[in-house]
């Protein structure tokens, strides 16, 4: 069975500035709403300037099937009509998975407290993607494969049961240090001719 994975929706909404402090209010509530509902982890949203008519809001689910829940329920349904008359969607993207590794240094950045927006840029094609991926994972399998048969005796277990062990050893290693740091050092490649 396949690990549930959160998804992140960012949602750019044009606000009528005239009703700033009402849209505030209804933006509270849509996300005191959400915190009600299984699998919600979290939200938030920010303007680009004082008066601006462009807002971008963010919420995070634990997997697709709480995210549907939450979107085609009664209460968000009402919420969004409780809104139509100064709120629109005018864009929205869902980010799960690997695919969140090759998003471009831009767009809306979350770190703790702090803010940021900037213009969104497209993932880079997939084939760059893989090549990215390879280049990572190809010489790290070769090392941790190297370093666990140096202890005696890994060699004569089961092939499923060193696989288990130096994939527990290579996943968390990739995900969380060398794949970031691989697609740093090759975004000017990932992304060029990206024309957004």
């Amino acid at each position: 069975m396949q690990e549930p994975r959160p998804i992140t929706v960012a949602i750019e909404r044009t606000v009528d500035s005239t009703l700033d402090r009402y849209a505030q209010a209804w933006v509270r509530h849509g996300v005191d709403l959400a915190t009600h509902f299984p699998g919600f982890l979290g939200a938030g949203w920010v303007r680009e300037s004082r008066g601006s008519k462009r807002w971008h809001m963010l919420y995070r689910f634990e997997d697709a099937e709480t995210l549907e829940a939450w979107e085609r329920s009664p209460e968000r349904q009402q919420w969004i009509a409780s809104g139509a008359g100064f709120a629109s969607e005018a864009r929205v993207e869902r980010r799960t998975g690997i695919e969140g590794w090759f998003d471009a240094p831009q767009g809306v950045v979350v770190d703790g407290d702090r803010v940021e927006i900037r213009p969104s840029a497209s993932a880079p094609p997939v084939w760059k993607q893989m090549i990215v991926v390879w280049l990572a994972f190809f010489p790290m399998n070769v090392l941790v494969t190297f370093l666990l048969g140096l202890i005696p005796g890994f060699n004569e277990l089961l092939l499923p049961l060193r696989l288990l062990i130096s994939t527990v050893i290579l996943t968390p290693v990739m995900v969380g240090v060398i794949l970031p740091f691989i697609t740093r050092l090759a975004a000017g490649w990932l992304h060029r001719g990206d024309r957004r």
